[in-house]
């Protein structure tokens, strides 16, 4: 009898998912910052949610022509390069939140302080920064763990970015601003700087294997030829597309939601969003054991069944806690999701490929977020006059629980079984 046993993550490993882990719990004092910051500068909704479209519009923009750099250069290098620029860029933008305190008292309307407009152009900057950053990322793991290994390598970085991401990041957040809004913006900084140092530190070689560089429109399509043709693959992109839409609707309403209609203070909203994350680290923690047990098939289904739970939850509620059941419910689904897809990819795209397919599938899976950013904000505004501003509040809950069963049905087949098991990846 043979005995198998599993190979090493390894040292490199290691120091990715340590890298990881402190850049995420930047990003997780980010989360909160970012839009919080806006809403002390103005009470409307639709220039909170301005803020969040700067830092998810560049993946509209530049998704694609991230892929062909990805697939050109040292991938470690551009990944350096990309958390530099993001440390650059929010010591200033601290330095300048610094020199404009005290802040002034929220405006009714559209905001005209320049802070308002630092805020919002240092969002569209970082963003940008970070569409060739994590592009180039997720195609360092197959240069590092046996692909063997993909599903577990990714549920463990899954579960750490969600640890320090929605779990410390954000309550660390609420406690931060409290003593210093400007140094919530330094430490997110502080992160990159210290996941750079460790990304450097990783030995390897991560330039592509095979180099052929020729026009960017011949390389570009060739991506998004790969992907569209590849019906399975085409599917879970635009899936992917309008869950993080409807995701980052409910994210960007919850910001005066949870203000106005829970009565919470930046370290409650924290707490909230780290309710979630207690759901999304068990997802990680065990989402290699729940693919082995049930199949890929039905996390992907159970994904979009609990995102329409989820918002539906918060739609209707009441108590905090209903709030928190419901992110916990949908951040585990969601880390399920992530680890399968992205498994899935990282093994079967060629490496020539991978970072143009790759950028192709965020370009769909994560380009179309803005609108849902602005959907949020424009539901609000317009129906505040008609519906009050409690019902307002609550109403992009409701039109997002109807578009997520709607979802659920038209992807329901696309995610069978027997779809996935027959999927030609060449």
């Amino acid at each position: 009898m043979t005995i198998q046993t599993r190979a090493p993550l390894g040292r490199n490993y290691a120091k990715l998912w340590l890298s990881s882990a402190v850049s995420n719990l930047g990003d997780g004092i980010g989360v909160v910052a970012w839009p919080w910051v806006a809403s002390l500068l103005t009470r409307d909704p639709l220039a909170i949610a301005l803020v969040a479209v700067g830092m998810r519009l560049p993946w509209a923009l530049f998704s694609l022509p991230a892929g062909v750099i990805t697939d050109r250069v040292d991938r470690r290098l551009l990944v350096l390069s990309m958390d530099f620029a993001r440390v650059s860029i929010l010591s200033v933008l601290a330095l300048f939140v610094w020199l404009s305190l005290p802040l002034p008292d929220p405006s009714a309307g559209f905001p005209v302080t320049p802070l308002y407009y630092a805020v919002l152009c240092a969002a569209v900057a970082v963003g940008s920064a970070e569409v060739l950053r994590d592009n180039a990322a997720q195609t360092l793991m197959p240069a590092i763990v046996p692909k063997q290994r993909l599903e577990d390598a990714n549920s463990r970085l899954w579960s750490v970015e969600i640890l320090t991401n929605t779990l410390i990041g954000p309550p660390l957040a609420g406690l931060i601003i409290a003593i210093s809004i400007p140094l919530a913006f330094g430490l997110n900084g502080l992160g990159f700087l210290v996941a750079a140092l460790l990304v450097a530190s990783i030995s390897g070689r991560f330039s592509p294997k095979i180099v052929v560089k020729r026009s960017w429109t011949a390389e570009l399509r060739e991506g998004m030829t790969f992907l569209w043709r590849n019906r399975t693959l085409r599917d879970l992109a635009l899936g992917l597309g309008a869950i993080n839409a409807l995701h980052q609707m409910m994210l960007i309403s919850l910001v005066l939601f949870a203000q106005e209609i829970l009565d919470l203070n930046a370290a409650g909203y924290g707490l909230v969003l780290a309710a979630g994350a207690v759901g999304g680290l068990m997802g990680g923690v065990f989402a290699a054991r729940f693919i082995a047990w049930l199949g890929a098939a039905f996390g992907l289904r159970m994904t979009l069944a609990v995102l329409a739970l989820q918002i539906g939850l918060i739609a209707g509620a009441g108590p905090v806690w209903i709030v928190a059941v419901g992110m916990v419910l949908g951040e585990f689904t969601a880390m399920i999701w992530n680890t399968i897809t992205v498994s899935l990819r990282q093994r079967h795209i060629p490496d020539v490929l991978l970072g143009r397919v790759n950028s192709a599938y965020r370009f769909f899976g994560w380009g179309v977020m803005p609108i849902g950013i602005l959907a949020g904000g424009v539901i609000v505004r317009t129906t505040e006059p008609w519906l009050g501003r409690d019902l307002a509040l609550r109403a992009p809950f409701v039109v997002g629980c109807a578009l997520a069963v709607i979802l659920a049905v038209v992807m329901w087949r696309r995610v069978s079984p027997r779809r996935l098991d027959q999927t030609d990846w060449t």
